[in-house]
C-alpha cells in the first residue's frame, strides 16, 4: 500500500470513529444572488443511508446506485425515487456491489461504468453495466479501459466521455463509450489529473469540474472544457473554491454545483455558473451540507439525494431537491 492509499484510509477511519464531529460547514465565496437564490424542499430519504453513490435520471426518476453502506461496506443496492409519489422504491441490484461509480443516461438508456469494490480504499474495476427497464435487470458491456474509480462521466452527441479518476493514482484520462457500437475510444486527456470531479454537458461541450489530488493533497477549483469539434481542452472560469466530492447538473442555460468536501471541511456551497456574465454566482446553500453525491434534473429541479455530512465517512439519507 502507498503511503498515499495508508494515509487516506487511516483519515477515513479517523472520520468512521467520529462521524459528523468532524469537519466545518463552508458556504460558497462567491457573489450571492439576493433576488433569486432558489430554494430547497426536503424529500423521503433513501431507505439506505449511503454516500459515493452515482445517480442518474430515467423515465422521471432518480436512481440511486451502489455506494458505501454500514461500516463503509460496497453497495450493489439500486433504489428509484419517484419525483410524482415522494416514495422509494427497490430495482435489481449490480450484479457486483460498488462505490465512486459513475452513471449516465444516453438515448434513453442507464449505464454504470468503473468505481471500487474494496471497503475504504479503492479496489479499482473496468465493469460496465447497462439497465433494461422493461425486465428490471443488468446486462454488462465492454469494459473501461482502464479499471478506476471516483471518476466522473457525462452523455453528449449520443456517446458518454468518462473523465478522471483513481487507477492507483489521479489520472487525466478521457474515454468515450459508443452505445451503440458496445466499443470504447480514448479522446483526449484532460490538462488536470484527477478523482473526485464532477462532469456536465453544457451547450454542446464537456465541463470537467472541480476534484481532488488526493483526500488530503490539492482541491482543484479548476474548470476544463472539451469541445469536441476541435477536439481541445480549454481553461473555463474557475470555482470559487476547491474541493472534490462534489456534484453538477446542467439546467436550460446554467450549471449548477453542489457541495464537496476538502480536509477537515464539509461544503453547503450552492454555485451557479451564468453564461451571460460568464461567472459563478452563490445560491441557497444546501440545507445539508454533503459530499459524495450526484445529482439528476427531473421536471425543473434538481435532486441531490445521499452523500456524507463530514468529510470522510459519514453516511445520510438526506434526499433534497433544488428548485431554481
Amino acid at each position: 500500500m502507498t503511503v498515499r492509499a495508508w494515509l487516506a484510509q487511516a483519515l477515513v477511519g479517523v472520520a468512521l470513529v467520529t462521524g459528523a464531529c468532524i469537519g466545518r460547514t463552508t458556504e460558497s465565496v462567491a457573489p450571492i444572488d439576493i433576488a433569486t437564490p432558489g430554494r430547497w424542499i426536503n424529500l423521503a430519504p433513501m431507505p439506505i443511508a449511503r454516500q459515493e453513490i452515482a445517480v442518474a435520471a430515467l423515465d422521471g426518476k432518480v436512481f440511486a446506485i451502489g455506494g458505501y453502506g454500514e461500516s463503509a461496506a460496497p453497495l450493489g443496492a439500486v433504489e428509484v425515487y419517484d419525483p410524482a409519489t415522494d416514495r422509494w422504491s427497490e430495482r435489481a441490484p449490480l450484479p457486483a456491489p460498488v462505490h465512486h461509480a459513475a452513471a449516465a443516461v444516453v438515448a434513453g438508456r442507464l449505464f454504470v461504468m468503473g468505481g471500487c469494490a474494496g471497503r475504504v480504499g479503492c479496489d479499482a474495476q473496468r465493469t460496465v453495466y447497462e439497465y433494461d427497464a422493461q425486465r428490471d435487470s443488468w446486462a454488462t458491456r465492454a469494459p473501461l479501459p482502464i479499471a478506476r474509480g471516483g471518476l466522473a462521466a457525462a452523455a453528449l452527441g449520443g456517446r458518454i466521455h468518462v473523465l478522471g479518476g483513481d487507477a492507483g493514482g489521479v489520472t487525466m484520462l478521457h474515454d468515450v463509450y459508443d452505445p451503440a457500437a458496445d466499443r470504447w475510444t480514448p479522446g483526449r486527456a484532460m490538462p488536470t489529473a484527477r478523482d473526485h470531479l464532477a462532469a456536465v454537458a453544457f451547450q454542446g461541450r464537456l465541463w470537467a469540474i472541480g476534484g481532488r489530488q488526493s483526500f488530503v493533497g490539492t482541491q482543484y477549483a479548476s474548470v476544463e472544457i472539451y469541445d469536441p469539434a476541435a477536439d481541445a481542452w480549454t481553461a473555463g472560469p474557475p470555482l470559487p473554491q476547491g474541493r472534490g466530492g462534489l456534484a453538477a447538473a446542467a439546467l436550460a442555460d446554467r450549471i449548477y454545483v453542489f457541495g464537496g468536501e476538502a480536509p477537515l471541511r464539509i461544503f453547503s456551497a450552492v454555485d451557479m455558473y451564468e453564461a451571460a456574465g460568464n461567472r459563478w454566482i452563490a445560491k441557497a446553500s444546501m440545507l445539508t451540507p454533503r459530499h459524495g453525491i450526484g445529482a439528476a434534473v427531473v421536471g425543473g429541479r434538481i435532486y441531490v439525494p445521499g452523500g456524507a455530512t463530514a468529510p470522510g465517512f459519514a453516511r445520510t439519507g438526506a434526499n433534497e431537491a433544488y428548485v431554481p
